[in-house]
């Protein structure tokens, strides 16, 4: 029985049998390793994150008494869902996302990763839902994810590509006119000034 712990675009908590690509937490435990049972709670601290699935060797056995481990189907997905990238196993990443994210908004200082966490906490959570925003679609970066009729899709070049837990299943031309947005406006920005996120290998092939 797969654990409830893969994360959708809009940051809900689901059981699925496929595979992602990274993995993450939201700093600390917020399961019950007991019942390991989808959690009430949606986070145990501001500090998303996505890692690599393999780091040094370390072996855990996942939803135990350790942090709430949960996987992505890749980083389109993990930035959509509000994480950014880890500064332990993935710190070239990080370094260029924060690169990215401060010419994006125009910063004239470098922010701590504690500072793009709370800033990242505004944008993509209203109580336990998803925060949203609309935007034009034409304006928006590839890697951005939208909702449209309930399906999530990511922008590619002249196309959006249909999402699922296994990879991109379908492709359509990007959308136009104004859309509702998932991935929260920082994370927008960075990908708008060159930052470029891990896609599933689907991104390429989706019929």
């Amino acid at each position: 029985m797969p654990l409830p712990n893969r994360v959708a675009p809009d940051g809900a908590l689901f059981a699925t049998t496929a595979r992602g690509l990274l993995m993450g937490n939201r700093g600390g435990r917020f399961h019950d390793p007991q019942t390991r049972g989808l959690p009430r709670r949606i986070q145990a601290s501001r500090q998303w994150i996505c890692c690599v699935l393999s780091f040094k060797n370390r072996r855990r056995q996942v939803w135990s008494r350790g942090y709430t481990e949960l996987f992505f189907c890749d980083e389109v997905t993990a930035l959509a869902a509000g994480h950014r990238p880890c500064m332990e196993c993935r710190r070239k990443d990080a370094l260029a996302y924060r690169a990215a994210l401060v010419e994006g908004l125009g910063l004239r200082k470098i922010p701590l990763f504690p500072e793009i966490d709370r800033l990242l906490d505004g944008e993509r959570r209203d109580g336990r839902a998803q925060r949203t925003c609309r935007r034009p679609a034409e304006t928006l970066p590839d890697g951005a994810m939208i909702c449209d009729a309930g399906r999530f899709l990511a922008l590619k070049g002249d196309k959006a590509l249909l999402w699922s837990p296994a990879g991109y299943v379908g492709k359509a031309n990007r959308p136009t006119g104004t859309v509702t947005v998932l991935t929260p406006p920082a994370s927008l920005a960075a990908l708008s000034r060159g930052y470029r996120p891990l896609w599933h290998p689907s991104a390429r092939s989706a019929p």
